[in-house]
């Protein structure tokens, strides 16, 4: 080894290539660990792509999954039924074979029959327009006689509608009516569609399978603007709520061509037909003097209607009107229910 003028260190040709040597032999122990992290390294990529690759196509199924069972969900009806002989008295006994249930003339199995004196959920319907102030006093007592008729299971809640709809009482299974009642009074207009509406939107939070919707009014829709009889009507259905309809309107009134005959004669219409196919009852008192019979039949008929569901076999998302029938495969029965339901989009 010599010393360059400039200061570096130089080496002769022998120690050159001794060092050449001994870096050589260096590179060569350590170039099987390279070699075998490296190979590592490619063996570890594939099986990341290909979990990435699993967890995307995991990403990509679940919506698919969660559609299945909203779908699922949607196409599940509930349908109540009450079955009554020849003499008008409530069938007990039946089991979920006695049913033949068709939708759209399709036979559909039933899934699940509940035939006990399951809970119910309903709302009572108060009309406090000023055409009320004469019988206000009756429907109070009536709706009072309702609650006293109610399990400790049964949840009902209570609605007065005029020139606005308001919830008077929350769901519950107290008996007492609230006081807000007896204070109220008749004055205004209707928005009777609209407060079907509300009331069957909170039913339909509701857990209970067995819904209803208690009106009681004496005349017509006059100032409703969120619903209509259409909208209603479909809401209803599509929630499975019964809606029972006690009429007061006095028939003299509705004599004639006048617009508030015509009027009243097309509120009556309303009645009877949210009654029919919804599978409820229709009831005539101008008087009131049934009224606290209508509400005795009403929660007796509630605790004996059977219960049923099934997943209907049209797997079309149309939502188009679906025609129910529920028939009884024993003689002398006759079957009481829902019309039919749109079916879902």
């Amino acid at each position: 080894m010599s010393s360059h003028p400039t200061g570096r260190v130089c080496l002769s040709p022998q120690r050159l290539a001794l060092f050449c040597i001994a870096m050589l032999m260096a590179f060569a122990s350590t170039a099987p660990a390279l070699l075998c992290q490296e190979k590592k390294a490619e063996a570890t990529e594939p099986s990341k792509q290909a979990e990435t690759n699993k967890q995307a196509e995991a990403n990509k199924q679940a919506p698919q999954d969660q559609d299945e069972i909203v779908r699922l969900r949607a196409d599940l009806v509930v349908v109540s039924v009450t079955v009554t002989d020849a003499a008008g008295q409530y069938a007990h006994g039946l089991s979920g074979k006695d049913f033949l249930v068709l939708e759209d003339g399709a036979q559909q199995q039933v899934n699940n029959f509940s035939a006990e004196e399951a809970p119910f959920a309903a709302a009572i319907l108060i009309d406090m327009s000023g055409s009320m102030e004469y019988k206000f006093g009756q429907v109070r007592g009536a709706a009072a006689s309702f609650l006293d008729h109610i399990r400790e299971n049964d949840q009902v809640a209570v609605f007065g509608f005029n020139d606005k709809v308001r919830q008077l009482q929350d769901f519950s299974s107290v008996r007492d009516i609230t006081d807000y009642i007896w204070d109220a009074k008749a004055e205004n207009m209707t928005r009777m569609y609209d407060c079907i509406d509300e009331a069957v939107t909170a039913l339909n939070a509701r857990s209970e399978k067995r819904r209803a919707v208690v009106l009681i009014s004496d005349g017509w829709d006059s100032t409703s603007h969120k619903a209509s009889l259409d909208s209603v009507m479909k809401k209803s259905l599509g929630a499975g709520v019964t809606i029972y309809t006690i009429d007061l309107t006095d028939d003299d009134t509705m004599r004639g061509t006048s617009s508030t005959a015509l009027a009243l004669q097309r509120g009556r219409s309303d009645m009877k037909e949210f009654a029919d196919k919804t599978g409820g009852r229709y009831v005539h008192t101008p008087q009131g003097d049934k009224l606290d019979e209508a509400f005795i039949n009403i929660v007796d008929e509630l605790r004996n209607q059977y219960t049923l569901t099934y997943y209907s076999t049209n797997a079309k998302r149309d939502g188009r009107w679906r025609k129910l029938n529920i028939g009884v495969r024993k003689d002398g029965l006759t079957a009481r229910s829902r019309r039919g339901y749109w079916g879902p989009k």
